[in-house]
C-alpha cells in the first residue's frame, strides 16, 4: 500500500486535464509524531471530510489525490526547505528558507498546533524529519506533479484544484485573527496562479448557489499552488477552501446536516468545471 497518498482515478474514459488534491484531510498521526498537543488541538488543523466532499469530482473526468498523513506530521502545503530551525536539536544540513508561516509555527513540521499550544516537549532529531520528507513528503509531491504533467502534455493544458477547509473564525496564528470567515475563499495568488477569468467563473458558479465568496482573501494560495502553476504555459492552479461551519460541528468535529448539500453542491461544481474546461479545449 502506498503510504504517503490515495489516488483516485476517474471510470470515464474520458479523462480531462483536471486534477483534484487534498493534503490536509487524514486525521493519521504516526506513532513516532510523539506529539505533546492534544489531541483536540490537533484535530483543529484537520481538512475534515475535505476528500470526501470533493470525491463526486472523479464522477466527471477528474483525478483525485488525497494525503494519508496529517498535516501536523509534514505540511504537504509548505515549501520543502521551510524547516523551523527552533525545532531541530542540530543545524539543518541543507539550505533553508523560513517562511512567515514558519516563524508563526506552521512551517513544513509544526511547531504549534494552536497558538500557544506546543507540538512537542522536545526537540526533533535531523534523521527523523528526513524520515518524513522521504516517506511522505517526496512521493506526494512526485505524484502530484506526475498527474499534471500527464495532464498537460495530452492536452496541452492542466487544472488543478487544491482543497483545503477553514476554521469559521481565524486565530492568532491566521492573518485574520478574530475575523469571521465567508463561506468560501479561492485563492490564485492574485492572478499569477490561475486565469483569473477561471477563478472569476468559479465564484459565480458558487455564488450562483447562494455562497458568500471571497478572492485571495484571506488566503492566496500555498506551496502547492505556487509549485504547480504557470499560466503562461497553460498550468492552472488555484486554492478552494471551505467554511466549516457549512458541514460540521467544529468542536466535535461531526458532519452536520448540511454536509449532504455541500457535497452534492461541490460534484455539481466539479461537473460545470468539467464541461468548461472542455469548451476551452475545443
Amino acid at each position: 500500500m502506498q503510504e504517503a497518498f490515495i489516488l483516485t482515478i476517474s471510470d470515464n474514459a474520458k479523462l480531462i486535464p483536471l486534477v483534484f488534491d487534498s493534503p490536509h484531510s487524514s486525521r493519521y498521526c504516526p506513532p513516532d509524531m510523539q506529539a505533546v498537543a492534544p489531541e483536540a488541538a490537533l484535530m483543529s488543523g484537520w481538512d475534515a471530510y475535505v476528500d470526501e466532499l470533493w470525491s463526486g469530482a472523479v464522477q466527471h473526468g477528474a483525478t483525485l489525490l488525497a494525503a494519508r498523513v496529517h498535516r501536523c506530521y509534514i505540511d504537504f502545503n509548505r515549501s520543502r526547505s521551510d524547516i523551523d530551525p527552533e525545532l531541530l536539536d542540530q543545524p539543518w544540513p541543507e539550505p533553508i528558507k523560513v517562511s512567515e508561516k514558519s516563524k508563526a509555527g506552521m512551517g513544513l513540521i509544526r511547531r504549534y498546533a494552536l497558538p500557544a499550544v506546543p507540538m512537542y516537549d522536545r526537540k526533533l532529531g535531523i534523521a527523523e524529519v528526513q524520515q518524513r520528507i522521504e516517506r511522505y513528503y517526496d512521493p506526494y509531491h512526485a505524484e502530484l506533479q506526475r498527474l499534471i504533467n500527464a495532464a498537460h502534455a495530452r492536452f496541452g493544458r492542466s487544472w488543478h484544484i487544491d482543497c483545503h477547509s477553514m476554521k469559521s473564525v481565524g486565530n492568532a496564528m491566521n492573518i485574520d485573527n478574530g475575523a469571521r470567515r465567508p463561506d468560501f475563499v479561492l485563492g490564485d495568488r492574485d492572478g499569477s496562479a490561475a486565469d483569473p477569468v477561471f477563478t472569476a467563473w468559479v465564484a459565480q458558479q458558487l455564488r450562483g448557489m447562494g455562497y458568500v465568496v471571497k478572492i485571495n482573501d484571506p488566503y492566496r494560495g500555498a506551496e502547492l499552488v505556487r509549485a504547480y502553476s504557470d499560466p503562461q504555459r497553460g498550468r492552472y492552479s488555484m486554492q478552494i477552501e471551505i467554511n466549516r461551519a457549512l458541514y460540521m460541528n467544529e468542536q466535535s468535529l461531526e458532519r452536520s446536516a448540511g454536509f449532504a448539500t455541500l457535497q452534492q453542491h461541490l460534484t455539481q461544481l466539479a461537473q460545470a468545471m468539467s464541461r468548461y474546461i472542455i469548451d476551452q479545449l475545443n
